[in-house]
Formats: structure tokens, sequence, C-alpha cells
């Protein structure tokens, strides 16, 4: 636990946080410009009492927050909505916080495989040290409730024109049944590569370079999830 901050997971104590939680929500989707979906304060509240949320305070001031999702019948499991308050940027709250979610993602549902879906190189850093691996859109979740969530992110449009094979977002997976070593620097640095390249097919196309920008698409996907 890092010092002088409550990392532990949420109980109905913590619902006079929801405001607040749906706030900084709001304001890290409209920052990132994609990849938070929204949720209702029900659905917060919902996720509170069913004890699959994680809340981080400094005293009393809400510092960060994460919620958990099983879908497919319990097989797939994910960490949602992790967010920190821009006053405690910068402290390794958030990857506290992811790994609190993970621990209780794994005692919850230790059979199932756990995923993501992110746009962030941190957030992808952070995986990656918790033994995820990215992964096609193919080897997630097929519950269609899932994937209606991702209506409300901006880039919906993307995950729509490529029949759910590609988005901004990089699918990461936890499979309890496979070695989950973590990634070296070197894969982080493929990861970049790989947002930064997708940023340029999908929010910047280019009809004359087409074919060429999807034969690199693919290699680098291929190198990424080897």
């Amino acid at each position: 636990m890092i010092k002088d901050f409550y990392i532990d997971v949420a109980n109905e104590e913590h619902l006079e946080y929801v405001d607040i939680i749906l706030t900084t929500i709001a304001d890290a989707a409209k920052v990132r410009g994609t990849g938070i979906a929204k949720r209702s304060p029900g659905y917060i509240i919902q996720k509170i009492n069913e004890r699959k949320a994680i809340i981080a305070l400094h005293g009393k001031t809400f510092a960060g927050f994460c919620y958990i999702e099983s879908w497919g019948h319990n097989r797939f499991v994910a960490n949602s909505g992790l967010i920190v308050a821009d006053a405690f940027r910068g402290q390794g709250l958030a990857k506290a916080i992811k790994s609190k979610a993970f621990e209780l993602s794994r005692k919850r549902f230790p059979d199932a495989k756990l995923f993501g879906l992110t746009t962030g190189l941190a957030v992808m850093k952070i995986n990656s040290e918790l033994g995820y691996k990215p992964v096609t859109f193919s080897e997630l979740t097929d519950d269609e409730m899932f994937w209606k969530g991702c209506q409300s992110c901006v880039n919906y449009d993307i995950l729509v024109r490529t029949n759910r094979r590609h988005c901004l977002c990089t699918g990461m997976l936890y499979d309890p049944t496979k070695d989950n070593k973590k990634q070296d620097e070197k894969s982080l640095k493929v990861y970049s590569r790989w947002l930064k390249f997708k940023q340029f097919v999908f929010l910047r196309p280019n009809k004359n370079k087409g074919e060429n920008k999807h034969s690199y698409f693919k290699r680098l996907q291929a190198k990424l999830i080897s």
C-alpha cells in the first residue's frame, strides 16, 4: 500500500463518493478523447454494493477508483474504469489500484481470464507487469453486453467499421492457465509504436497508402502479440 493512501475494496461507507467518481471518469474521458465508457450512478452503486470495486482515498479525499465486471458466464473478467484524481497523479496510485483490482479479480473469479481494453501506454505497462499480454479482440469475450458498453466511446465508429476487429484500444489478456511472464522494456517500445500507428491509421486515413499501412499494421500486430 502506498504511504498515506487507503486502497481497498469499496463498501457501503464509500457510496458518498459516487458523484465524484462519475465526475472524474467524465473529465478523464474528455481529456483522453477516448477509452472510458460512461457509467450511470446506479451502475457504480451496484459495483460498490457487490464488493466489485476498488477505491483509493487520501484521508477523506477521493483519490482513485476501479471496478471489475464478469462476462460470458464468468469465463472473462474485466478491470474497468481505472481513474486517478488529478491531484494524486504521478505517485504510483494507478498501479496500486490496478494491482488491488487484479488481486480481487483472481480471488472472486480464480478460473476466469482477465482482460482489459486501453488506449494508454501507462496502463499497458501496468498490465504487462501483472502478466497481461496483448491479444486480438477475437480472444476476448464475445458477450454482446460488454461490447455494447463501448457505444458511449467517441471512437465507437472505428470498432463498427472494422467489424469489431480493431479500435484505438488495445486488448490485453491474463490467462491463468498459461505462462504469464512479464513483458520487458523492448516490448513496451513496441506497444508505443503500436498505439501511435493505430492513431495514424484510424484518425488520419490516407487512401493512397492504405495498402501499405494495412500491411504494416498486420506485421506490427503480429510482433506485438507473439
